[in-house]
């Protein structure tokens, strides 16, 4: 899947993909006769049911699960948003590729392969307050590479990212998709003072000024990353790909506002892995009108709270598959 012009994005809701209403409904009906009272497994039935419409299989499975962490560097940070230096990106990045980041044993814990792209670490976008983060040509880039990333032959998609100064760009996209104050919108972060949330909330306000009345995707290259920009590529490519995907937390699911806000079918594929207690993350929730697979009060970011909902997946489909109807069972009741 190739973007050349971000305006574009939009229109893209009437062409994509959409589920298997008739595998929907398959599933729905051997729900209700597996051994137990209908809607007894709760949202458990709901994803496989979810799952069944997107794989256009009443039996569906996940034998292929592809997770991807995107990293980029913000210009925002010259703003004092942050207390660890920019350095941290590329070191982490450095960790993920060792095996020794949390991210790294939860893909290993729920099987899913990992792929890390770092994506031009040593060229920060620009700083918001001043100036657009990125060019539209910037923003298709990272799109583009984010697209590229994705497997079409996975089962399900688990997106994750990775970048110092990102809780800030997460909440100036929640505000500028959304509304609300900046000040609704932020949180510590990875640990910010009061001080430094004060100076992320100064900085929010002033970028939301200057890029005020703009497009969706004309935000996300105003006022997001590079990460940002690849998530949306991954999104819209596994949409493509009838690849389901499970968003990470606030700064994941933010990116990924900026399609709903185009249209909001066209995350109509996408769970969100968990609840973050980023404060930001529930007013996005509302919003996209999404309710979290997990509340384990995570906010690490790296789709470790993605890649902790695949479990619940994978056992939601064991359920799914493995149960026996009534009639196979020899139960009354069915």
């Amino acid at each position: 899947m190739q973007f050349e012009k971000l305006d574009s994005i939009p229109a893209l809701a009437a062409s994509l993909p959409r589920a298997d209403e008739n595998a929907r409904a398959e599933a729905l009906a051997r729900q209700n006769n597996l051994t137990k009272p209908p809607g007894a497994l709760g949202r458990l039935e709901e994803l496989a049911i979810f799952m069944a419409g997107w794989q256009a299989n009443p039996r569906p499975r996940i034998e292929r699960a592809q997770a991807l962490v995107f990293a980029g560097n913000h210009g925002i940070c010259a703003q004092g948003v942050n207390p660890f230096p920019q350095e941290v990106t590329a070191q982490m990045v450095a960790n993920f590729d060792a095996g020794g980041a949390a991210i790294n044993q939860l893909c290993a814990a729920n099987g899913a392969a990992l792929g890390v792209i770092a994506l031009d670490l040593d060229r920060p976008t620009a700083d918001f307050t001043t100036g657009p983060a990125m060019t539209v040509a910037e923003t298709l880039d990272a799109m583009n590479r984010g697209a590229a990333a994705v497997d079409a032959k996975a089962d399900i998609l688990i997106l994750g990212e990775m970048g110092i100064g990102n809780s800030t760009v997460a909440a100036a996209l929640g505000a500028a998709c959304f509304g609300g104050s900046a000040a609704e919108w932020v949180g510590p972060g990875t640990g910010s003072d009061p001080a430094g949330i004060a100076r992320k909330i100064a900085a929010i306000e002033a970028g939301l000024r200057r890029h005020a009345g703009q497009s969706p995707m004309q935000v996300l290259a105003s006022l997001g990353g590079r990460e940002q920009a690849a998530i949306c590529g991954a999104v819209l490519a596994a949409r493509a790909a009838r690849v389901p995907v499970i968003l990470d937390g606030f700064i994941c699911t933010a990116a990924a506002a900026c399609l709903h806000a185009a249209d909001p079918h066209l995350l109509a594929h996408c769970l969100v892995g968990h609840a973050s207690a980023e404060p930001g993350h529930r007013r996005l929730l509302a919003a996209l009108g999404q309710t979290p697979v997990l509340e384990f009060d995570m906010r690490l970011g790296e789709g470790t709270g993605a890649a902790l909902a695949l479990g619940i997946l994978r056992s939601a489909l064991a359920c799914h598959n493995g149960m026996a109807t009534f009639a196979e069972a020899g139960v009354a009741g069915g």
